[in-house]
């Protein structure tokens, strides 16, 4: 129904309202362009250890080799996490942050704690012979 609608309007001045607006992140477009633009310059300049794999990040390296450098946000930009703030900013090997993409690292590693290992075996329910 939404293609017939837009296909109607291909010519008539109502069509801008059909068109989707692009993905707009604050730290990439926003208010937040120069603060996170500001703030990436001092994290490359002051960390050197990738903040997802603790590997060492060679800085000579440029983009797109998976191993240059990048800023991750440690909560997601798109999961409520600051596009700017420092709190929420880490180093990051391109390939690493790319991997994480928009999950939350320390939200998994909270729920594996609660959880602890997985059994494969009920042991509480094991009863010598």
């Amino acid at each position: 129904m939404f293609l017939r609608t837009l296909s109607s309007l291909e010519s008539g001045p109502d069509r801008a309202a059909f068109i989707m607006p692009k993905n707009h992140r604050p730290d990439q477009d926003g208010t937040h362009r120069a603060a996170f633009d500001r703030n990436k310059k001092i994290i490359y300049a002051t960390q050197d250890v990738c903040g997802i794999c603790g590997q060492p990040v060679d800085k000579k390296l440029r983009y797109p080799d998976p191993m240059s450098k990048s800023v991750d946000h440690i909560i997601p930009v798109g999961k409520g996490g600051h596009p700017s703030d420092m709190a929420n900013l880490q180093l990051a090997h391109l390939k690493c942050n790319r991997m994480k993409s928009d999950k939350w690292i320390e939200a998994q590693k909270e729920e594996e704690k609660e959880e602890g290992l997985k059994w494969s075996i009920d042991w509480t329910k094991y009863r010598s012979r």
